[in-house]
């Protein structure tokens, strides 16, 4: 079977200020493009369809059309809800929307009831995790511990008993949205870190054949049966560097995983670029970045004169402008922002404790904060689904 693995489309997001409907919409006809000609056999979306609990319109618009699209090639499609979008929301109609062969699993107590595919060499489960916020799910799960780990544990232990009641040789994946130890991060993922941890080993997976990551926006191979699509777009400078793709699965009769990388367009290109402001605007080298989506990092000692308007005269598309004087972090003239880069909200507290106090939090007092934190977050995302 075929498999046509992504993720993280982020509809209705912007990149600093640039709508990015239009690179949205050619990204859903390339993927139908790849769907047709790659001779696909099945979708999986694995969450973060949309970039907020209640998305724009046009954004709806665009999810509405892909749904057509992917239906009317009569190609299975198999989705999840992210942390970004509002998993009631996007579940609505779903038992309707499954008969025309979109099987949205929105819904954390239907983990272990997968999605049954058939080829010549018989069944493929596909099981659905949605995103599973630990405060909000633990009781679900039955897990005491409102931990990533704890209730993704629990949640795979359904799929797997599920699994071990099927016939023998039915091959099986899993689309989950998740950080997974070992994937690396960017600036535009919103943080997902419990009790101070956000991240789950990958063993949490162990015995499917093959599990589709989402949340994480580059592309990335944790093992041979545990990937990250990431994003189809960029969505932050730290994005500069990635190489936006899906992947093509092909899972064997016997299980074993082939995968290859699909590019996808890329509607411009990044640059981060730094120095003096004199330097970007007389440096040869930078001129294959003039028609990039620039962000400028200016080193200058004194902030110079209209920035933004010189540097546009060469770069007409910079939309991000940073001063970082060459100075040491510990300099009293340092930006806060810069010497708070880098530094967890856990971190800041603490150091604003000290700075009160005159003496650090001990371990009890930074678990107090440590909750603190979670609760506020938990709070957050409760409101956030409720809306």
């Amino acid at each position: 079977m075929r498999l046509l693995h992504t993720s993280d489309w982020h509809l209705g997001r912007a990149f600093h200020r640039v709508n990015m409907l239009g690179a949205q919409a050619e990204f859903i006809g390339h993927l139908v493009a790849t769907v047709r000609e790659r001779e696909v056999d099945a979708v999986v979306v694995s969450g973060d369809v949309y970039d907020r609990a209640v998305p724009p319109l046009a954004a709806v618009e665009l999810f509405d059309d892909a749904l057509h699209r992917l239906a009317g090639l009569g190609v299975p499609t198999v989705m999840i809800s992210g942390n970004h979008d509002s998993a009631r929301r996007l579940g609505v109609g779903a038992g309707l929307i499954g008969r025309a062969g979109i099987h949205l699993r929105t819904d954390p107590a239907a983990a272990g009831t997968p999605v049954i595919l058939r080829d010549a060499f018989g069944e493929v489960a596909f099981y659905g995790l949605p995103y599973l916020e630990p405060a909000l799910v633990k009781d679900e799960f039955g897990v005491e511990k409102a931990a990533h780990e704890a209730v993704l544990a629990a949640a795979m232990d359904r799929v797997r008993a599920d699994l071990a009641a099927r016939a023998r040789g039915t091959r099986s994946v899993v689309l989950a949205h998740a950080f997974v130890t070992g994937g690396e991060p960017s600036d535009s993922e919103r943080d997902i870190t419990v009790g101070g941890v956000a991240s789950v080993p990958a063993g949490v997976f162990a015995g499917v054949d093959y599990t589709a990551l989402g949340h994480l926006h580059g592309c990335q191979t944790i093992t041979a049966r545990v990937r990250y699509s990431g994003s189809p777009l960029p969505y932050s400078f730290s994005e500069s560097e990635h190489r936006k793709t899906m992947w093509l699965v092909d899972l064997a009769a016997d299980g074993e995983i082939a995968a290859e990388r699909v590019d996808c367009p890329v509607p411009r290109a990044l640059a981060r670029i730094r120095g003096t402001l004199e330097e970007l605007l007389a440096d040869p080298a930078l001129a294959r970045h003039e028609e990039a989506w620039v962000e400028a990092t200016l080193t200058d000692a004194v902030r110079p004169a209209d920035p933004m308007a010189r540097l546009a005269e060469r770069f007409p598309h910079t939309l991000s402008l940073v001063f970082a004087p060459e100075r040491a972090p510990d300099d009293p003239d340092a930006s806060y922002a810069r010497r708070l880069a880098d530094r967890s909200d856990q971190e800041i507290a603490e150091d604003f404790v000290a700075h009160v106090r005159g003496a650090a939090p001990d371990a009890r007092e930074q678990g107090v904060l440590r909750d603190a934190f979670d609760a506020v977050r938990a709070d957050d995302v409760e409101r956030e689904v409720a809306r």
